[in-house]
């Protein structure tokens, strides 16, 4: 299986029928649910008379409407609770797995699947979620659906889709120290618009996407929605293998062998045709940081607020609109700017190697006076992980609240959100008017470290001057001295 992409090997693999009108029947090998999009889904079945058709294909979680603070039940909050139960009920009738709280198991639905060994190259994956996108960082192709959409696949596990072209978007060299894979995804937006890529799946390629991690390349995958390309991918290899090896649903034996040999064939081959292709170099490309209201809104941390003139034409009405929403002038420094929040989590920036790159900052410093500041891992597991090395004792030390597993702040259907005009330096994915809970709350995106720089300098540093200056050291614990 050497000819063409990662995408349409996968897609000739998935295809069920060709569709009048062009569209594509795709079955689907894995269907992601949760409590926010599924209620509405699983209410049509029963009104059609229809039972999921491969309860084994999906797999449920609880995560957009949980607190964060306490877990316990019920909820405060008597709607979350009532969406709790409803997805309990619902996977109980249907025979669904439910990876609930308390299981081990539990979070941020684009966290655990992977972290189960789940998500896998070659599959095809949707969930009723936006940043379904990230488990493309497997090889896989990913799909955000919409609630009918989500009754589609529990009815017949398949989708009617149009196919997508392909751009490769390809990165020479290496990342600068303190440069992660989030910069590196904003920095694509900031440079092919919010809308670049309609129509389009994104092929991350090149050396520095060959560097990162499993975990950064789901960042990169996760944004890849922001750019707005329908998913993104990365060809699997020897850092995909090496991280599903061992997991749950791995294979595990001779069947490991067999599917590593698969998988490997499905990377788009040295012949492969794309539709487009981009050529980024990473060493140009500084901590980036939003200043508006898209993500495509983006700055390096030692760059000025874009003015009108340096902005494209079709763009200067949104500009001036982020002007007045953001209350920043153009023209200025995005670095010093204050921020009254500062959120370390998300599906895009919860994972492990997340929160030790936000604990290397944080250690040894403290958070600066009137910052609420918060780390919330993205699941059990992570959690669980920190924990044990210590990275929860870390925060905790530098002023940080320590919460439990949830989306969180990403987008407030939950009791943590932005009061009134409060500024939130957040590693999450969105940065729209109100996304954050609050109307008129603002929001600066940037990866953890950032967020840790941000919290303890009181307003958006460059996170590349902290790592390099000394920290205080902290106190050895009293059972290592002498």
């Amino acid at each position: 299986m050497s000819a063409g992409t990662l995408y349409d090997k996968v897609w000739e693999l998935h295809r069920v029928a060709d569709l009048p009108g062009g569209a594509t029947q795709l079955f689907i090998g894995l269907h992601l649910i949760h409590e926010v999009t599924s209620p509405q889904a699983f209410a049509a079945l029963d009104d059609l008379g229809l039972s999921v058709r491969h309860p084994e294909r999906t797999v449920a979680t609880v995560d957009h409407i949980v607190p964060t603070t306490s877990q316990a039940r019920p909820f405060a909050d008597p709607l979350a609770e009532a969406m709790l139960a409803t997805l309990e009920g619902n996977c109980a009738r249907h025979g669904i797995t439910l990876h609930g709280l308390g299981s081990g198991r539990q979070g941020i639905v684009h966290v655990i699947a992977p972290e189960l060994g789940l998500t896998q190259p070659g599959m095809t994956v949707a969930c009723g979620d936006s940043h379904t996108s990230t488990h493309g960082a497997f090889g896989a192709i990913a799909f955000g659906i919409g609630t009918s959409q989500v009754r589609d696949v529990l009815a017949s596990q398949s989708l009617a889709m149009g196919k997508l072209k392909v751009r490769r978007i390809r990165v020479d060299g290496a990342l600068q120290p303190g440069v992660y894979a989030k910069d590196l995804v904003l920095h694509v937006i900031r440079t092919l618009g919010v809308k670049g890529g309609v129509g389009y799946a994104y092929e991350f390629a090149g050396p520095a996407i060959e560097a990162l991690s499993m975990e950064e390349r789901m960042t990169l995958c996760n944004m890849a929605i922001e750019g707005g390309a329908r998913c993104g991918y990365v060809n699997p290899d020897a850092v995909t293998f090496a991280y599903l090896k061992g997991r749950p649903h791995a294979p595990a034996g001779d069947a490991w062998e067999r599917a590593v040999a698969w998988w490997s064939s499905l990377a788009s081959g040295p012949e492969a045709s794309f539709d487009d292709e981009v050529v980024f170099e990473a060493a140009t490309i500084a901590p980036t940081i939003t200043w508006g209201i898209t993500p495509g809104q983006a700055i390096g941390v030692d760059e000025t607020v874009p003015t009108l003139e340096q902005t494209e034409s079709d763009e200067r009405p949104i500009a001036e609109e982020a002007y007045r929403y953001m209350d920043l002038r153009p023209g200025a420094p995005i670095e010093g700017v204050p921020v009254d929040v500062c959120f370390i989590g998300s599906c895009t920036n919860g994972r492990l190697s997340d929160l030790r790159a936000a604990a290397a900052v944080a250690r040894g410093r403290q958070v600066a006076a009137g910052i609420k500041a918060f780390v919330v891992p993205g699941s059990e597991q992570v959690a669980a992980a920190a924990e044990a090395e210590g990275l929860d004792a870390v925060f905790r030390a530098a002023g940080f609240e320590w919460r439990e597993p949830g989306c969180s702040m990403c987008l407030a259907m939950n009791p943590d959100r932005l009061e009134g005009r409060q500024i939130s330096a957040s590693s999450s994915n969105r940065n729209f008017k109100g996304r954050q809970g609050s109307a008129t709350g603002r929001t600066l995106l940037m990866s953890p470290a950032m967020v840790a720089a941000a919290a303890v300098s009181g307003h958006v540093a460059d996170v590349r001057r902290l790592v390099a200056a000394p920290t205080t050291p902290e106190p050895e614990p009293a059972s290592r001295r002498a």
